[in-house]
């Protein structure tokens, strides 16, 4: 009996060894948000992290942040150049789960769910051709000068990360009505001193930092194998002409289509904005040197157009004065028919080499005052309905000034 105890003794001591390192990273976790270790009893958190850690062992939910893995490390890195503690990255995963295409009912949009507004008013770009704030970086840049600018105002890190929820009048209220902005006083439910999703919102980002924390968890899941992986993989920043088809750099640097794209969400187009000289896109570290190698930045002249509908155009006119069909043009601009509007922002797709069309006055038919389909298809021997389909309109309104297809 006592041989067998003489061996449990060191099971024993390492078990609790383990206990006290375990907790003592907690605390230290605590502290980086400016929260008491007193918050590791908090019952709704332990059964968030408890429910969560079960959610996050699923193959579901890792599959989900696989794409994930590249641009950890940069974010992680842009938190430490601004001063913003590293626990920090779980706001990211409460907010998105990792994910640069999150989109919710409210709008907001990308890793750090920016509201349009916002991210503008941090310097994020939103366009008919990009939406930064699926930019892994630039938007991770913003969330870090907004972070900062959210600690400034409240002094502490967790009534940052509460503001970031709520908005920062909402929170200086609360601790107004509260009169402390102790966080066991804020979250009290009774009182709603802030909203309840706040309540939730900062135990959630904690209970993650959590289990990001937990060395049995992460031995035990492929958590703690996504995060790790991190740190053999990450993103070079490239920059292309303005106009150049991600389709085409995917070929010079052996890459999927479909992983480029992953990387480059923020682009609305398979191709960056054509009203840049330059444009930054990211490819995974890896590729950095097939890029440089080969990428060269004077091949694509003219790749992509931006027409801008004048009076009496219509798209079967535009199409052949670009070389392309009526039908690639809708579909290129998601769009669901025919009617354009003056002043309008067309993208035309053009191979590379091709020259812009002179369009022949010979087969179109510019509408004067008084004119009708009737009178038009008369004095051209063509029926309405013939003109009709020829120039995909829906029906038999025209204007003075447009330009109509008379014949095939």
């Amino acid at each position: 009996m006592k041989f067998l105890l003489f061996l449990l003794i060191p099971f024993a001591l390492f078990a609790n060894l383990n206990y006290t390192f375990n907790h003592n990273k907690e605390i230290k976790l605590l502290d980086s948000f400016d929260i008491d270790a007193s918050f590791l009893y908090d019952k709704t958190l332990n059964k968030m992290r408890a429910h969560n850690s079960a959610i996050y062992r699923s193959k579901h939910f890792f599959n989900a942040m696989d794409d994930a893995y590249i641009y950890i490390p940069t974010v992680k890195k842009i938190l430490a150049q601004h001063n913003i503690p590293p626990e920090f990255l779980y706001l990211a995963m409460a907010e998105s789960n990792f994910s640069n295409k999150a989109y919710s009912k409210k709008s907001a949009a990308g890793l750090w769910q920016f509201m349009p507004r916002t991210a503008v008013s941090f310097g994020l770009k939103i366009d008919k051709y990009v939406d930064e704030r699926r930019d892994p970086i630039k938007s991770t840049k913003a969330a870090a000068k907004f972070l900062s600018h959210l600690h400034d105002r409240f002094g502490k890190w967790y009534l940052a990360a509460i503001a970031y929820n709520c908005g920062g009048g909402r929170l200086s209220k609360g601790i107004r009505r509260a009169g402390t902005d102790d966080l066991l006083v804020l979250l009290d439910p009774k009182k709603n001193y802030i909203p309840k999703e706040s309540r939730m919102y900062i135990r959630k980002i904690i209970a993650l930092a959590l289990i990001g924390n937990d060395d049995k968890f992460l031995l035990d899941s492929e958590y703690g194998h996504i995060l790790n992986r991190a740190s053999a993989y990450s993103m070079s920043t490239v920059m292309l002409s303005g106009g150049e088809s991600l389709r085409r750099v995917s070929k010079i640097i052996n890459l999927p289509l479909k992983t480029l794209k992953k990387l480059n969400r923020h682009l609305k187009y398979d191709f960056v904005p054509p009203y840049k000289k330059n444009y930054e896109i990211y490819i995974p570290y890896i590729k950095l040197s097939e890029f440089k190698q080969h990428y060269t930045r004077d091949a694509i002249k003219n790749s992509y157009k931006v027409h801008i509908v004048k009076k009496g155009d219509n798209l079967s006119y535009i199409g052949k004065r670009y070389g392309v069909t009526y039908k690639v043009i809708m579909d290129f601009n998601n769009m669901k028919n025919s009617k354009l509007k003056l002043k309008q922002k067309i993208i035309i797709p053009v191979a590379a080499n091709s020259k812009i069309n002179k369009i022949s006055s010979k087969f179109y038919y510019l509408v004067k005052k008084g004119d009708t389909l009737e009178s038009i298809s008369k004095a051209h021997k063509v029926s309405v309905y013939n003109i009709k389909q020829q120039n995909h309109l829906s029906s038999s309104l025209i204007r003075t000034g447009e330009r109509l297809k008379i014949y095939e």
